[in-house]
């Protein structure tokens, strides 16, 4: 029995640590990357508030809502970047690799615990599967976004956070009992501490619910003691929803409902819990932004299909639910964390981003290894000949190869500012934020003549935009046509109704000039 336990202790420790090293070194590229220019500008190049930790930098830690986000957790970390490197941009990609890394290897225990049901308890058929949804997790292509890029670096803390959240509280209700009360502190501080970070945690109560259904299976212990158990986690998650909601209205833009109104709300909704799922199994064509059209039809076949899809995969796996409840489960879990960046609540200029899928593909990462464990279980009960396993697991392993490969080449568009943006064009070329963001870069390296090219390309997509018009303003100014430059300000000042500051005070410096 020791050796026996020496023995799993050894492979536990070794699964783990091959784990956390697969999903830094597929995310290395991007220790060679820069800041680039999509809110890295103003979140880290432009900005004072952050650097360092000071009693002046903390409190601003604890006050701002910079973007629409209240994460001083995170800046408390990025503060420390700065105190430690300064304004070296390896040193905050390095820290983000770090924590992604981190939050595969937790992840494995997670699933460790997870799969010992399926497989009847802890074993190398448990351990095996377990690693598997780690590593599909930590070296997936589409969780890239939120690794490579440094604003993002409230996504992978969120995201250790939330892993340990759920660990302490698999740990607290082993043996099919009520929360341990010192289990229960340690999931409420590590919950705490993942919506510091980001409030995309906020939906947690009901995913550990979602666990109690299945796989644990804790029904038994009646509904309403298992909702009071959720009570404090409910009040930190409903706490992070105001609070979310709070700093949405003071950092960001709401999409108005007059020009996207409920109808075109349940497309978007119903595209985003496709979309994810989809590109988890097919991550081609990744962006850093799916720009929401002018309009949403949802009769148009671009809304239809996921539409339809939702339905039919819901209406499909609810009436499996009894053979196949893990894949109802991954289903769920991935439609509960999306729910607050479906589009039914929106701000900003996207249909959908990689990001999201971050947090809403550990079900789907679980699923897949849950198959592994569960095909390596009829292994060990003689169900299954040897030649099958070994081909199943070299398939796992080619699997993960071919992911971290993919990962390696997509955290390398992540480089600058131009890479990001000519392969988001590439991927869509009527993104109009794409085009105007790619001569933001060019103006940032004085190729002037070119930036004007593309500014000009933004407004034919988007003419009612005012800031590609400000833009190609500014494009025109540093070559000294100052009366072409004049006109494009006056028009970004009148499409924003005069509300545009940047425009406004550009046109002035302009007239001041002449």
């Amino acid at each position: 029995a020791p050796a026996a336990r020496s023995s799993s202790t050894l492979r536990l420790v070794l699964l783990a640590a091959l784990v956390v090293a697969v999903s830094a070194v597929a995310c290395l590229p991007t220790l060679g990357a820069g800041f680039v220019n999509w809110d890295d500008d103003v979140n880290f190049t432009t900005n004072l508030g952050f650097r360092g930790l000071g009693p002046a930098q903390v409190r601003w830690m604890f006050t701002t809502t910079l973007l629409g986000h209240w994460i001083p957790l995170t800046w408390l970390t990025l503060g420390a970047n700065y105190a430690l490197g300064g304004m070296e941009p390896w040193g905050y990609h390095l820290v983000n690799v770090l924590v992604h890394a981190a939050a595969a290897g937790v992840f494995f225990l997670v699933a460790r615990r997870l799969l010992a049901g399926v497989v009847a308890g802890p074993s190398v058929a448990a351990d095996l599967g377990a690693a598997l949804a780690a590593l599909v997790f930590g070296a997936h292509r589409l969780g890239v976004e939120s690794v490579a890029w440094i604003t993002e670096r409230r996504d992978v803390l969120c995201a250790l956070f939330y892993m340990l959240t759920v660990l302490a509280y698999l740990r607290g209700v082993e043996g099919g009992r009520m929360l341990a009360r010192r289990w229960r502190a340690l999931a409420l501080a590590a919950f705490a501490a993942s919506l510091l970070s980001k409030s995309m945690a906020m939906t947690l109560p009901a995913s550990l619910l979602l666990l109690d259904v299945y796989p644990l299976r804790r029904l038994g212990l009646g509904a309403r003691r298992l909702l009071w158990e959720k009570g404090p986690f409910a009040v930190l998650g409903a706490l992070a929803a105001v609070g979310a909601l709070l700093s949405q209205s003071r950092g960001a833009t709401w999409t108005g409902l007059e020009a996207y109104g409920l109808p075109a709300r349940l497309a978007m909704a119903a595209y985003s819990f496709w979309f994810y799922p989809w590109k988890f199994v097919w991550p081609s064509s990744l962006s850093p932004l799916y720009e929401l059209p002018a309009h949403v039809d949802p009769l148009a076949p671009r809304f239809l299909a996921p539409i339809v899809a939702v339905i039919g995969l819901t209406v499909a796996l609810v009436a499996l639910r009894r053979r196949w409840p893990a894949a109802l489960a991954a289903w769920a879990q991935s439609v509960i964390v999306l729910l607050p960046v479906s589009g039914l609540v929106h701000t900003g200029y996207q249909l959908a981003h990689d990001r999201y899928a971050y947090l809403s593909g550990l079900g789907l990462a679980l699923l897949v290894g849950g198959g592994l464990a569960w095909a390596l279980s009829l292994r060990a009960r003689g169900e299954m000949g040897a030649p099958v396993a070994a081909a199943l697991l070299g398939t796992a392993c080619a699997a993960v190869l071919g992911l971290s490969a993919s990962t390696w080449q997509q955290s390398r568009v992540w480089h600058d500012s131009e890479s990001l943006w000519v392969s988001a064009i590439a991927v869509d070329p009527e993104c109009m934020l794409c085009w105007n963001n790619l001569g933001h870069a060019l103006v940032a390296r004085g190729a002037h003549a070119d930036a004007e090219r593309l500014f000009t390309k933004a407004i034919s997509l988007r003419p009612d935009r005012p800031g590609p018009w400000n833009n190609l303003g500014t494009a025109l100014a540093l070559q000294q046509r100052y009366r072409d430059a004049r006109r494009r300000y006056a028009k970004a000042v009148e499409l924003s109704g005069g509300g545009f500051r940047d425009a406004v005070s550009n046109l002035g410096r302009l007239y001041a000039v002449e």
